[in-house]
């Protein structure tokens, strides 16, 4: 074996860096492959392996031969070295070249006397900290941005590709060219899929690339075939196409294909073409921006023509189906934004035919805003015009929403001094919608405008120990209003004033207590709540936006029965409650929170939606229209018992509890129970129940979609299990207990590995046809197939929203 001497040569800037400079590949071609520990590839080893997506990684192992304090100076080391006379040098025998970050290893290298290339060959290894290239020979100019490898193999570190070329050749700065070449993203030994192609030419500066006569193959298998395909060649945002979506359902096929287009860095598309089987060609797509002072999306769904589905008898066959939801937002100045927003749809069954994901969809409405708002010192000021079109069909006239055009908003604060404070609520808004004001109930034939005005004034005295605070409000609320065609003695310009004067007090006792060597600090805290707004005729008032509340926990200490500024709900009542937290001293959290209240009624409540402060609500054995709760609602002298838990029972467990207890009747009225498991590793495990006496929510009435003429009872079990960094199993069922049927089934998988991922999901569902009835709801089911292949197809795609909140606390791995 030779002496191996070393030698420092001034070059000029472009030699060797000029092929790697900036090394970004990402394709390859076909050629024997090199076994992983030459491709710079280290494998995970112990406990750190089963806790990575990859079961290795692409590691440059360290320069041979130490960096030099002027970076264009050459450092050689070698065997044996032959000069000529004119200057020619030939070396031998495991030679390494370094200039700066680039060090070249070869058998043998040629410098002429010009100096002008490098001709290396045998066994040859380039790399440049970001990138590795391995060949047979290659020659490199000097002077030239320039460069040729034959039968090379390549990997890039940080973008975790590889491929080969049988000839891989720099045309320009940053601009390659691979002849009959191959890349992919999967580890050494395990080529999944890998695109093949005759031509591939790169382009870093642009971070494309593009490829001709390109094939994908699936384990060595042609799937997929392109003339001519353009493609990203770095981890920035694309134009490209991104993984596809299939699904198998009892209506037939479909199949989306998305496709990217970044069309600038703060401008983006993605146009998302869907076939269905049973409907036809569905066009979707969603349009992003994004400026300093404002941002917005325009998306929407386009179906020149629905087949009709496979029922036979879908009243939409041969008509044009679509949708569109424009958002737009932004800053005025520092105290002043802005949101502009237009949602509209075919008709009300849109997002039920063609649902958002998984045949699901939770929309049921769009909106219509424009809306400015102002937030000073004092004052808050809000105008808008904002209005929604519900998604039902059929829909009746009585159940479309109002719009509101214009809302104008004012509301302050101030703090008077001595715990005095007082507050200024108003509004004024007209109110429009488009019906037949002979086919609604009376009271909400009218348009109109409303002025409503709200002062209040108060006294807060707050201690350790405790507080008080009185409260009085006053309601007054004016109308302009208009019946149209309908004939009617009402008032067309009512008014009403009424006053809500409430006191809210409570006390606060405080311990140190130690369970299981644990330090807690716990609280008893006794609390009372008294309201008194008197009766008031409101039958003249129209009904634009008010609604009767569900009784709660929250209910227990407010004086407002409705939502909304039509009605006042007439109340004289006390509520008594005690709540108990178990405060852990070493973090502050709330470990256990446990409470318990009811409130005892000085009157009968006669105001409902109509307004009638003499006529309590029928019976229901005399109207059968009527909410079978409403009448007992009324005249009870007391409140359901409400008692609710909320315990962090660990790190991992915790649980949730509310109980409405009628204890004049012995009766449950509404429970609900959450179990709730959440794992470090990302593990979900969430159990819920829930029972509610029929006609609980006062502001239904039987035909309404949201009314249920039974007890309702229902389970709720969902998990999504991380069984390795690789594998996702995810699952939900859905009980009604009340009918003994199922509401949704849905069982799926989800597969990352490290050049590709594989989502399989398999749901079952009951669609209740928008009406309140269970005879016409019927099943549907479908299975679902989404891959990606990662590093092909540019933007990668997240895991469905859907999981996120059908399985709560899940966070989808992305996909």
């Amino acid at each position: 074996m030779g002496k191996r001497f070393s030698r420092i040569i001034p070059v000029a800037h472009t030699l060797m860096g000029s092929l790697l400079a900036s090394a970004s590949f990402s394709v390859v071609a076909q050629n024997q492959a090199l076994p992983a520990q030459a491709l710079d590839w280290q494998a995970w080893e112990g406990d750190e392996a089963s806790q990575q997506l990859c079961r290795g990684r692409y590691v440059m192992p360290s320069y041979r031969l130490p960096v030099e304090q002027n970076p264009e100076t050459l450092s050689v080391e070698t065997r044996d070295a032959d000069y000529a006379a004119d200057g020619e040098a030939l070396l031998r025998g495991d030679v390494v070249l370094r200039r700066g970050n680039t060090e070249l290893e070869a058998e043998r290298i040629y410098l002429p006397a010009s100096r002008e290339q490098v001709d290396a060959e045998g066994n040859l290894a380039l790399r440049d900290g970001q990138a590795l290239v391995r060949g047979d020979s290659a020659t490199l100019m000097l002077n030239e941005d320039r460069a040729s490898v034959r039968n090379s193999h390549y990997v890039l570190y940080e973008e975790r590709l590889r491929g080969q070329a049988s000839q891989l050749e720099q045309t320009g700065e940053s601009q390659y060219r691979l002849r009959d070449a191959t890349f992919t993203t999967c580890e050494p030994g395990a080529n999944t899929w890998e695109l093949v192609s005759s031509d591939i030419r790169l382009n870093q500066e642009s971070g494309f690339g593009t490829a001709t006569n390109a094939r994908l193959k699936v384990k060595d298998v042609p799937v997929f075939y392109w003339p001519w395909l353009r493609f990203p060649i770095d981890d920035k945002r694309h134009t490209g196409l991104l993984s596809p979506a299939i699904g198998f359902s009892s209506d037939g096929f479909n199949y989306a294909q998305p496709f990217y287009w970044n069309i600038a860095p703060n401008h983006d598309a993605t146009i998302t073409p869907r076939w269905m089987s049973d409907r036809g060609l569905l066009l979707n797509g969603e349009y992003r921006y994004l400026f300093s002072e404002s941002e917005g999306t325009v998306e929407g769904g386009y179906l020149s023509s629905d087949d009709g589905g496979n029922s036979g008898s879908d009243r939409f066959a041969g008509e044009t189906r679509w949708y569109v939801d424009a958002r737009h937002a932004g800053r005025v100045n520092s105290r002043s934004n802005y949101r502009l927003r237009y949602g509209a749809s075919s008709d009300g069954r849109y997002f039920d035919d063609f649902g958002d994901e998984f045949g699901s969809s939770d929309r049921v409405s769009l909106e219509r805003l424009a809306q400015i708002d102002y937030q000073g010192d004092q004052w808050y000021l809000d105008a808008r015009a904002q209005g929604f079109q519900r998604l039902e069909d059929p829909l009746s006239d009585n159940d479309k929403p109002f719009y509101r055009l214009p809302s104008l908003t004012a509301n302050s604060n101030w703090q008077l001094g001595s715990g005095f404070f007082s507050e200024w609520r108003s509004n004024a808004t007209y109110f429009w919608r488009d019906v037949d004001e002979r086919l609604v109930p009376e009271r909400e034939a009218a348009t109109g405008t409303r002025l409503h005005l709200t002062p209040a004034v108060g006294w807060r005295e707050e201690k350790p120990w405790g507080y008080i605070e009185p409260r009085a409000e006053l309601w007054y609320t004016a109308y302009e209003l208009d019946y149209g065609d309908r004939e009617t003695e009402r008032n067309t310009s009512p008014s009403r004033t009424v006053p809500v004067t409430s006191v809210d007090g409570g006390l606060m006792f405080e311990r140190e207590l130690e369970l299981g060597s644990r330090g807690y600090r716990q609280t008893l805290e006794p609390r009372f709540n008294y309201a008194y707004v008197p009766r008031k005729n409101q039958t003249q008032l129209p009904d634009f936006d008010s609604r009767e509340r569900a009784f709660s926990w929250d209910q227990l200490w407010s004086p407002h029965r409705f939502s909304g500024g039509d009605r006042v709900g007439d109340l004289n009542r006390v509520s008594v409650g005690v709540q108990t937290r178990f405060i852990e001293d070493d973090s502050g959290r709330d470990r256990l929170t446990f409470g318990i209240g009811q409130s005892i009624y000085f009157a009968d409540r006669r105001i409902d939606s109509d307004g009638d402060p003499d006529t309590l609500p029928a019976r229901p054995e005399e109207d059968a229209y009527v909410n079978p709760q409403r009448y007992y609602q009324a005249t009870r002298d007391r409140s359901p018992l409400v008692t609710r838990l909320d315990w962090q029972i660990n790190d991992r467990w915790s649980t949730g509890y509310e109980w409405l207890y009628d204890d004049h009747r012995e009766k449950t009225e509404h429970t609900r129970f959450d179990l709730r498991y959440r794992h470090p590793e990302g593990h979900v495990v969430n159990l819920g129940y829930r029972w509610e006496i029929e006609g609980f929510d006062p502001d239904t009435l039987p035909g309404d979609d949201g009314f249920r003429d039974y007890n309702r009872e229902e389970w709720d079990l969902s998990f999504a299990w991380k069984t390795s960094p690789r594998v996702d199993l995810i699952g939900r069922y859905l009980h009604d207990q009340t009918n003994d049927r199922a509401l949704e089934k849905l069982a799926g998988v989800q597969w990352n590995d490290c050049c590709y991922g594989v989502q399989l999901v398999w749901r079952e569902w009951v669609d209740d046809n928008d009406t309140a009835r269970v005879a016409d709801d019927f099943n549907d089911h479908g299975l679902f197939l989404r891959f990606v292949f990662r590093g092909l197809g540019g933007v990668g795609q997240e895991a469905d929203s859907y999981f996120e909140r059908t399985i709560p606390g899940y966070r989808p791995t992305p996909l």
